[in-house]
Formats: C-alpha cells, sequence, structure tokens
C-alpha cells in the first residue's frame, strides 16, 4: 500500500508533459471502476481484534460520540447514520470486553444492533423490535457520503463533504464550515440560493443588491462580480463567469447548502480564496413522499411546486424523485419581471447493497430575468439636486430590455464498494445553456448639474456547452491505531462558449421624473467570440485519525487551458485570431485538529486556491491567474450529549492578481494584491425541542497590499491605494436567527420565527472617497401545521422579509455603480403532503 501512495504523491507532483497529461484525460473519459482487479487493502485490525478482550472506560452520553469513541479505542470501523443514533443515549462502558460483547452493551435499549462485516468492520442496523427506523440498505455505509448529504431535521447538520468529498464531522473538520438545511431554507423563505446563506457569517449575500439573476456570492471580503464558486452536488457549476451565462439553481430543488470558507483548490481545482458554496439537490427516496405548494406574495409573486417521490419497485431498489416549479413575478423595479419555469426528474438505482446510480436532470427555462444594474453614488446614497433616486428606478427601455436564459443539465453519480477498505466514485454532469440578453444601463450624469444620466446599450446572444466529470478512489485503513481514510481522485472539466456582442449608446434618462419611448441606439463596433476552457486535475488527501488527533493532508496538481477566438476583425487583431493561454499549478492543503473530552475542538490549517483568468487586458493578452493562500486557526465547541455547534475562526487570505472591469469596457485589469484578514463567530443552538437559534458574527479587516490601476475617468494612472479597503467588503456583520415550536396547548401547531441583519460600511470605491452607510434588516416567520384542526398533512407559511421596509443601499462598486437593497417581501406559502 506505501508503494501505491507514494507513487500517486509523486504524479501529481511530476512536471506536466503533452504525454502525461493526455492519459490523464484519457482516463478521465472512461468509468472510474475499472479499478474493480486492485486486491484488497491488507489492514492493520485483523480478525483476531473483535475476539480479543480490552478494557475500557468510556463514560455514557450520546450514542454517536460514544460509538465514535469506542471504534477508535477498538481499532474498528462501524458504518451507520445520524437517523440512526439521533436523540439515543449510551450507557457508557467499563470494564474488558471483547468488540461483540462492547458492542453490545453499548447499544443496549437502543433498538440498534452491530452486525459484523468482513475483517473488523460493522455496520449499525435496526433490531427487530425497533423497525420504525428501518432505512434504505444503500443508506447504511460507512464509506458513503449519506451521512453529509442527506435530509436532517432542524437547523444542526452534523456532518459535511464540502471540506473533504467524504462525510466528516463538522466538529472534527479543520477549515470553517457551514451548513443551512432544508427546514432553515423554509422557515426562513429564501426565494434565491444567495439568499439562504443571509443568516451565515463571512458571506455578503447581497453585492448586487435586489437582483435576483444570478446568485452572487461574496465569501470573506472576496468579490470578483462571478458566481465561479457555485458548486452543485460536488461538481462545478461550468457557467462561464466572462458572459452572461451563468447556472443558476432554485433553492426549491436543494436538500441543503454547505459553505467552506477560504482556499479550496486541492479538491476542487480553479477557485476563488473566499471559499466555495456547495448545493445539494434532492435525492429519490426509499418511502412515498408526495407534496404540492402555492405560494403569493408581493409584487405579484404567484407561484406552484410539487414534489413527488418513492420507490418504483416492490423490493425497493429503484426509486424516483420528480420535482417541478412554475414561479412568476413582478419586480420592485418598474417595467420588470422574473418568470420560472423549471423540471427536475430524478433516478435511484441500488443494483446491489454495494452498488448505486443516481441520474438526474435539470431543466429551467427563464423567459424573463428580472432587473439588473446599478445607479450613480450620487443621487443613491446621498440628494442630487435636493431629491434621491427611487429604489424603484429603471433606467432602461421597456421595448428593449430582456433577458432570457435556458438551461438543461444531465449528470449521474455513481458509486460501488469493493470491500471494506475500497469504494469508487464517479460524478458527471453535462450542462447546455442558451442565454439572450439586451440591456440599457445607466453610467454617470451628463453633466456636474443635470438629472439626466447617460444611457448604454449592451446586448449577447451566447450558447455555452460544458461538462465535468470527477473520479474519486477512496480507501479506509488502518496503520496500527491510526486510521486513514485515503481519496485519490482526478476531474476533468471543458467548456465552449460562443458569444456574440452588441454595444451601443441611447438618449440620456431623467432619473427623478423618467420617460420612456427613446430606444434608438447608436451601434459601435460588434464583437464575436469563441471562449474555451480545459482543465485536468489528480489529487491525493489523506485523512488521519490518530486517538485524539485529526489531520489532514491534500495535494493536487492542475493543468489549464484557456482560449479566445475572434470571430470577427478587430482592431489589430484579424478575425480567426486565437489567443491562447496554458498553466500549471500545485495546490496544497494541511490542517490539524485536537478533540478534547469536554467538546473543544481547536484547530490550525493553511491552504491555497488560484483560479486562471480567462480575461484579457487592453492588448488581447490574457491575464495572470489569481492565487490565494490561507492561514486559520479555530476553535469549535460540540457540549457533549448535543448537536449543538460553536464556531470562532481567525483567518488570513492573501490573494494576487485580481481582475476587475469598467462595465463599458470590453477588457479587464489585474489590481495588484489583496489580503483579507478576521474573525467569524457562528452558533448553531437546539435549546428545547421547540427552539432553535442561529447566530453570526464577522469582522473583515481586507485591504490592497498592492497598488491597482485607477477606475476613475482615466484609467492609465496609477492610484497608490496601498492600504485602501476593496468595495463590496463591509468591515462588520452580525446576524441572529430564532424559531419557535409550539407543541402543546391552544397554540400547538403555531411556529413563530424572527431574524435580524446588520450589514456595516463598506466602501464606495477602491480609492475609499466615500463609504456606504451601514443597514439592518428584520424578518420574520409565521407557520401553523393545519393537521391540528384537522386537515392533516396541510401546511401553511408566511414570511416577512425587510420587515420595516428599509430604503438602503445594499453596496456599491464604483462611484457609478451603487445597488438598491431589497424592498419589503412577503409570500404566503400552503403546502399539502399526502
Amino acid at each position: 500500500m506505501t508503494e501505491r501512495l507514494t507513487l500517486k504523491t509523486s504524479f501529481g507532483c511530476s512536471p506536466q508533459t503533452s504525454l502525461l497529461r493526455q492519459a490523464v484525460r484519457a482516463a478521465l473519459l472512461s468509468t472510474a471502476l475499472g479499478v474493480s482487479a486492485v486486491p484488497p487493502l491488507a489492514i492493520a485490525a485483523q480478525d483476531g481484534v473483535t475476539a480479543s478482550r480490552q478494557s475500557y472506560n468510556i463514560a455514557a452520553g450520546p450514542l454517536s460520540e460514544v460509538l465514535n469513541q469506542f471504534a477508535r479505542q477498538a481499532g474498528i470501523t462501524l458504518a451507520s447514520t445520524p437517523e440512526q443514533t439521533a436523540g439515543r443515549q449510551s450507557p457508557g462502558l467499563k470494564g474488558e470486553y471483547s468488540a461483540d460483547q462492547a458492542l453490545d452493551q453499548l447499544l443496549n435499549g437502543s433498538g440498534l444492533i452491530a452486525v459484523g462485516q468482513e475483517s473488523s468492520g460493522y455496520v449499525l442496523q435496526v433490531g427487530a423490535a425497533d423497525n420504525s427506523l428501518a432505512l434504505p440498505t444503500t443508506d447504511v455505509k460507512g464509506f458513503a457520503l449519506g451521512n453529509a448529504l442527506g435530509s436532517m431535521a432542524g437547523y444542526n447538520a452534523t456532518h459535511s463533504q464540502v471540506a473533504t468529498k467524504t462525510s466528516t464531522a463538522l466538529r472534527e473538520t479543520s477549515q470553517s464550515v457551514s451548513v443551512v438545511t432544508r427546514e432553515q431554507m423554509d422557515d426562513q423563505g429564501a426565494q434565491t440560493v444567495s439568499q439562504t446563506m443571509r443568516y451565515t457569517p463571512g458571506v455578503l449575500t447581497n453585492p448586487y443588491g435586489a437582483t435576483h439573476r444570478y446568485d452572487y456570492v461574496a465569501m470573506r471580503g472576496f468579490n470578483d462580480g462571478s458566481v465561479d464558486n457555485i458548486y452543485l452536488d460536488g461538481l462545478k457549476s461550468m457557467g462561464d463567469s466572462g458572459t452572461y451565462s451563468s447556472m443558476q439553481v432554485d433553492p426549491y430543488f436543494l436538500e441543503r447548502v454547505d459553505i467552506l470558507k477560504g482556499p479550496s483548490s486541492v479538491l476542487y481545482g480553479r477557485s476563488s480564496p473566499g471559499g466555495l458554496v456547495a448545493l445539494t439537490s434532492k435525492k429519490p427516496l426509499y418511502e412515498a413522499y408526495r407534496q404540492v405548494q402555492a405560494t403569493v406574495g408581493t409584487q405579484g409573486q404567484r407561484g406552484v411546486g410539487f414534489d413527488f417521490s418513492g420507490p418504483v419497485d416492490d423490493e425497493k431498489r429503484i426509486a424516483y424523485r420528480l420535482i417541478g416549479l412554475a414561479d412568476t413575478s413582478d419586480t420592485q423595479f418598474d417595467h420588470n419581471k422574473e418568470k420560472r419555469f423549471t423540471l427536475a426528474p430524478t433516478v435511484s438505482i441500488d443494483f446491489t447493497e454495494d452498488t448505486s446510480l443516481t441520474l438526474q436532470a435539470y431543466l429551467q427555462h427563464e423567459p424573463d430575468g428580472g432587473y439588473h444594474g446599478g445607479v450613480p453614488a450620487d443621487g443613491a446614497l446621498h440628494q442630487r439636486n435636493g431629491r434621491r433616486i427611487s429604489e424603484h428606478f429603471f433606467e432602461g427601455e421597456p421595448g428593449v430590455d430582456v433577458y432570457e436564459r435556458d438551461q438543461q443539465s444531465f449528470g449521474y453519480q455513481f458509486e460501488h464498494r469493493f470491500n471494506d477498505v475500497f469504494t469508487a466514485r464517479q460524478n458527471f454532469r453535462y450542462l447546455d445553456s442558451d442565454v439572450t440578453n439586451n440591456q440599457v444601463y445607466a453610467f454617470g450624469w451628463t453633466s456636474p448639474t443635470s438629472n439626466e444620466l447617460n444611457r448604454y446599450y449592451t446586448g449577447a446572444s451566447e450558447k455555452l456547452h460544458s461538462f465535468i466529470v470527477d473520479n474519486m478512489l477512496q480507501a479506509e485503513f488502518f496503520t496500527g491505531a491510526t486510521k486513514h481514510t485515503v481519496l485519490m481522485g482526478a476531474d476533468y472539466q471543458r467548456r465552449k462558449t460562443v458569444v456574440d456582442w452588441a454595444s451601443g449608446s441611447l438618449a440620456p434618462i431623467n432619473a427623478f421624473a423618467p420617460a420612456y419611448g427613446n430606444s434608438a441606439i447608436t451601434y459601435f463596433s460588434p464583437t464575436s467570440y469563441v471562449r474555451r476552457l480545459e482543465q485536468t486535475g489528480v489529487y491525493l488527501q489523506d485523512l488521519i485519525e490518530m486517538d485524539k488527533w485529526r489531520f489532514s493532508l491534500g495535494l493536487r496538481q492542475d493543468w489549464v487551458e484557456t482560449s479566445d477566438e475572434n470571430r470577427i476583425a478587430e482592431s489589430g487583431r484579424p478575425a480567426g485570431t486565437e489567443i491562447n493561454d496554458k498553466r500549471t499549478k500545485l495546490t496544497g492543503r494541511v490542517g490539524a485538529l485536537y478533540l478534547f473530552d469536554n467538546g473543544l475542538a481547536p484547530y490550525i490549517s493553511y491552504s491555497e486556491s488560484f483560479n486562471p483568468n480567462s480575461y484579457a487586458d487592453s492588448a488581447g493578452n490574457p491575464l495572470p491567474p489569481t492565487d490565494g493562500k490561507q492561514w486559520e486557526l479555530g476553535l469549535k465547541y460540540q457540549p457533549p450529549g448535543t448537536d449543538d455547534l460553536y464556531t470562532a475562526s481567525l483567518f488570513r487570505i492573501d490573494q494576487e492578481n485580481l481582475a476587475t472591469k469598467l462595465p463599458q469596457e470590453n477588457f479587464y485589469r489585474a489590481v495588484g494584491a489583496v489580503r483579507s484578514q478576521g474573525l467569524e463567530l457562528e452558533a448553531h443552538l437546539q435549546l428545547t425541542e421547540q427552539f432553535k437559534v442561529l447566530g453570526s458574527y464577522t469582522f473583515t479587516d481586507i485591504e490592497y497590499s498592492k497598488s491597482m490601476v485607477s477606475t476613475l475617468s482615466t484609467p492609465t494612472n496609477i492610484i497608490e491605494n496601498k492600504g485602501n479597503s476593496p468595495t463590496q467588503a463591509p468591515r462588520h456583520m452580525a446576524s441572529v436567527w430564532a424559531d419557535y415550536k409550539f407543541d402543546s396547548g391552544a397554540l400547538d401547531g403555531l411556529r413563530l420565527g424572527g431574524g435580524v441583519r446588520y450589514v456595516g460600511a463598506s466602501w464606495v470605491d477602491a480609492e475609499n472617497t466615500m463609504k456606504v452607510p451601514s443597514y439592518t434588516l428584520f424578518d420574520a416567520s409565521v407557520g401553523y401545521d393545519l393537521g391540528k384542526v384537522g386537515l392533516k398533512g396541510v401546511d401553511v407559511r408566511l414570511n416577512a422579509n425587510n420587515l420595516t421596509n428599509e430604503t438602503y443601499v445594499a453596496s456599491c462598486a464604483s462611484l457609478n455603480f451603487c445597488y438598491m437593497g431589497e424592498e419589503r417581501n412577503v409570500a404566503a406559502t400552503v403546502s399539502y403532503q399526502f
């Protein structure tokens, strides 16, 4: 085994060659399961472990914690699910026992039994007296991601796969991870993926205000204006952040959202240094489930959805899930609408207890994509000529503006367990997208005293095709008393975007008394490109459990190629000219964590990221890739006997070569270097069975550590802004959410929730000449289970966001682009489960 691991490590670090890269890609495009002939690993714990007697002194406590402690001391593997152990206690263990005797004692009275497998492995199963907990066989896999990706009750997730691509307890993960559960999304009335994270520390979810077109997420102060940090079912969303073609998923189709803070290229390749957001879609259930819902709300919102799932065959080896949604709404901006029609069919097949396949599709049509634009700080943040720009103001043209997007994705998740040591997984997704965009936007006042805004036009017709495949081979084994979970992987992604862009200018518009109809466009020269990206990566990770220590080691080698071919002649570039950029990058991650018996878990970690720029400068040359490096020092606390989790993390991230552009320009600039450091605090509390509380605080100190190119009217000037803060990066953020469910008396079935969100001041421009004021928003939720009055399966919920209808500017990206915050939104939802 040592020889195999050494070979993989050396391969990941070797210099890239054309032959090596082609070989890796060929392997990636074939199935990952061709390694079935690999012999099983010999592990240190042999059959004698289960028969020999050993002395134990394990205190009584929550069953999951007690079993984990026992498995480590006994040198065995024990596969279970959180649903099996949730809410159960164990009497503990004291004295000399064999493994079988000890498990009988630990599980006494729980209704569960431990069934011995090959070597020293056990699987937790439901005893005959407790069939109510029975789960599909394939859910009970120690190697699987079920513990990290399944549904759960309440707000408190216990495991996540986002940091390690394996099911790892949050308390044992040496990096900051937050999880938003399905129940939290429903209680808070989230209507977009961005909104699901409004109560998560370190995340600014509305850097572009009230627009719903893309799921912009700025993390730890970093916002590059793209959605490159969104992942779905373990794979990058594969939109093109340099265009208007970005994939978006409606939260109605999600089971949970995992947020990993900081650089994460070791497992995922190119990524933002601020972190990533991992979406998990709803999967088929092996028990019948049927739900329909209808929503009405302010701004003319109307929506209906359905969610059907269950087994197909009597043996419950095939299950389906079919989810659909139709939603339409006006927006807070005049002359703008949003419409979305989505269907997501999914089928899961358990061929055997060791082999499963999930087939997925996501089909979405959006004839109206809503508003996306900004207005000058002079008029938005303070009065201009005695007046402010309305939060409903639309600077475009009703007869011109349109955003239409069609996206279809198809994929699968294949998993096979060879034995107690080896398992393999392959995830694949293909994305096809068609986007049409015509937008009229404002850029600055026509004169120092005028009420009229200059207007420009941008048009785009884009077709995107992309696919991504990730092969993983996981091995779990012991060397002495030390447990290793080794993950070897290779992934490949390819993307092609054909874009036709137009631009021009229109007549100005009065920002305080807009009159529409001046839709004549003076066109500039069009542009047409074919943009390509190809990435190949190999990675190796070892998660080490040594008594109460947890170590994580990771290394990855990437080969990335980008190209940009113009299809129309430009100044100095004949048609057909192609600009290519090839990069190789080695990234690493290392972490250490210690588990104290009192629930404390201090940790330290170092991680790296890179993100090749598909952007070009004014001369058409690709910008250098951005590089990120982070040190993080943290403390996690999980009180014994609970799933509550408190996290405190100190971090420092250094990034170089961040790209930026002005909206009216078709080229980008590198802004030098940025340093971000700060503190994040998070608490998930289940105070009682009825009372749940979330709390967070974020302090972010981010500044330019090297000067950048100015974004003022003379863009070639160098501004000495070292020490200044970037835009859209508030220094302080805080939030609290509480939810209480009555379960007795006259109020039985009533649910009340409420929260407050504070976002501190941020800078309007990179030169730090003006600030966006802080703002505080209040949210509320009221729900009632009508089954308490005889309407079984019927539930009603009322959500109000920005309850006091605060008028505010969410952030500014420059003096000319400030983004209005979302006004009060109230929605009532009726659901029926049958």
